[in-house]
């Protein structure tokens, strides 16, 4: 029989994190594998999971919410899994907390998901709760050598890519992004899609955009996502002069129909664990410029898949961005090699069947 997997995630924006979990949760399902999700009752993964999901919702207000943690210790007794997959630090946290007070549960394997390549905590808390982990699923190679760092034991971690459900990208329909927003026609379009927050590196894509148009004057550039550090890039973008040129469209639904009509996809990232974004960019077969950073060479080779440049080098960065706008033969190449990349190594048929493959061959640690 498939195990039963219960599926925590506390995040109310919508990242590629929670794309991933909801694309895991449907598809395990549809294996047959019963998969329920918890999310917080305020958050956009609530208002999209299909209706045909379980689902159970709470609002944790910390990781050391101990009255969520009790809502959550309910849902455990009713459901009685045998995974637990906590998808980000809070929910780590709280089915740490959770699990123990429950009484009578066979222990379930505890899985944690990692799609960040930040160091782990080190106060005395974050230790306990991830000694209480079974299996790290590393979402890259990259992700999975810093837990290792980090004092986590090889046999404790298992690399899953994040998948792409490339026939619902297919289905998208495009979005004449020089419509959209006014652009002159026929000016190339270079596109950044990522939440507004510093290991993103937009501020490097809008320097690097500022020596573009001195070599491609009809340039613009799209950063599509929403963040903290909306006002400093609008401040940037203006003491540069880049009004015409660079636009910050905030948050949009239509977004993969958007990429598709980018000419260059830019990944400006200083960190990434692997970058669900730019893999959609690949599904849409766009040409990528990324940087050499974290799990983003497990999907951009360069040269072949797309083109790395340096974490921060706004040079090499905007000396990329040219080439590929100057060469469309270049761009029709590398583009169709990310999309065939993306369909033989990361599709989300691989990602459900590595993750459902984890739940079967491990095993939860023994009671103490």
């Amino acid at each position: 029989m498939a195990p039963k997997s219960l599926h925590i995630d506390t995040a109310r924006t919508w990242r590629g994190g929670q794309n991933q979990v909801l694309q895991l949760v449907t598809g395990l399902r549809e294996l047959g594998a019963p998969a329920v999700l918890v999310a917080h009752e305020a958050g956009e993964l609530r208002r999209r999971a299909n209706e045909g999901l379980r689902f159970h919702d709470f609002a944790p207000r910390s990781e050391v919410d101990v009255q969520a943690a009790w809502a959550l210790s309910r849902i455990l007794a009713d459901v009685r899994p045998d995974v637990v997959h906590a998808h980000d630090p809070m929910g780590v946290s709280l089915a740490a907390m959770a699990l123990p007070m429950v009484a009578g549960l066979a222990p379930p394997l505890f899985v944690a998901a990692r799609r960040v390549d930040f160091h782990l905590r080190q106060h005395a808390f974050s230790r306990w709760k991830y000694r209480q982990v079974d299996v790290f699923i590393a979402a890259s190679r990259g992700i999975a050598r810093v837990l290792e760092t980090d004092r986590v034991a090889a046999d404790r971690i298992v690399v899953v890519h994040d998948g792409v459900n490339v026939g619902w990208i297919d289905r998208q329909a495009p979005v004449d992004a020089h419509a959209a927003f006014w652009l002159p026609k026929g000016a190339p379009v270079v596109g950044n899609v990522a939440a507004l927050v510093g290991h993103k590196g937009q501020k490097h894509f809008v320097a690097a955009a500022a020596r573009v148009i001195r070599e491609v004057p009809d340039a613009r550039f799209l950063i599509v996502g929403e963040g903290e550090l909306r006002e400093p890039l609008e401040r940037q973008i203006k003491d540069l002069g880049l009004e015409r040129h660079v636009l910050l469209t905030g948050f949009r639904d239509d977004v993969i129909g958007l990429q598709k009509s980018f000419d260059v996809y830019v990944m400006s990232s200083v960190t990434e664990g692997l970058g669900s974004a730019m893999l959609d960019a690949m599904a849409c077969e766009r040409a990528v410029v990324a940087s050499r950073t974290g799990g983003i060479p497990e999907a951009i080779e360069d040269g072949v898949t797309g083109l790395l440049v340096p974490p921060q080098d706004e040079g090499a960065l905007a000396q990329a961005i040219v080439r590929m706008l100057r060469d469309p033969d270049l761009r029709r190449q590398l583009a169709s090699a990310a999309r065939r990349r993306v369909v033989d190594d990361f599709s989300v048929e691989r990602m459900v069947n590595g993750t459902l493959e984890v739940y079967t061959t491990r095993r939860p640690a023994a009671a103490p």
